[in-house]
Parts: structure tokens; C-alpha cells; sequence
């Protein structure tokens, strides 16, 4: 079956860096779109960053564009946030998602803190 294990979720400091990983596995990963959401607290889910399986169209929020980075790795089966120039207003909990047959399949979550 389907699985997304997000990591590398930490506290991380107004203007720092961190990178999340989402390890997946159970379906065709390399020629499968995959996204990353995010739900700050108290609030909806939000699109992050999506990539398609080759990585050639690649999708921003306005609320990430030239911070965050999103990335794959087809042979290991993992896509990557590389989220730079943190806000406190990045802090939320990070979720993987693709689809697969149609069906959305999320991980577990991951969370974000961004404090001094």
C-alpha cells in the first residue's frame, strides 16, 4: 500500500534552514506528482510545492517562492523541502501528499517550529 513518512521536521530559527525528506513507497514514484502541504495552527492545509515525476513543472505558494525548494530523488524514492529564510509564520505541521488511482495519500505529518 501507499506510504509517505515525512522527517527532518525541528525548531528552527527566523532565517535559518531546514529539510524535510518524504520517504515513499507502494506505488510508481517516478511517475508520480508529489506535493508538499502544510497546516499552520488553528488553520486549513495549504499547498506548499509540488513536483512532477521528471521534476520538470514545479509549483510554488507565493508565501514560499525563492525561499523553499522542492526536489526529488526517483532513485531513492524521496522528495525533499528545502526550506531556507525560515518565518515564524513557516511554523506549521508538513505533510506529504500524492495520488494514486485518484485517491490522495498523505503521510503522517511533520512539524515545524520557527522561534528565536
Amino acid at each position: 500500500q501507499v506510504q509517505l513518512v515525512e522527517s527532518g521536521g525541528d525548531l528552527g530559527q527566523p532565517g535559518g534552514s531546514l529539510r524535510l525528506s518524504c520517504a515513499a513507497s507502494g506505488f510508481p514514484f517516478s511517475i508520480s506528482v508529489m506535493s508538499w502541504y502544510r497546516q499552520p495552527p488553528g488553520k486549513e492545509r495549504e499547498m506548499v510545492a509540488t513536483i512532477t515525476g521528471t521534476g520538470s513543472v514545479i509549483n510554488y505558494a507565493d508565501s514560499v517562492k525563492g525561499r523553499f525548494t522542492i526536489s526529488r530523488d526517483n532513485a531513492k524514492k524521496t522528495a525533499y523541502l528545502q526550506m531556507n529564510n525560515l518565518k515564524p509564520e513557516d511554523t506549521a505541521v508538513y505533510y506529504c501528499r500524492t495520488t494514486r488511482l485518484g485517491v490522495p495519500h498523505w503521510g503522517q505529518g511533520t512539524q515545524v517550529t520557527v522561534s528565536s
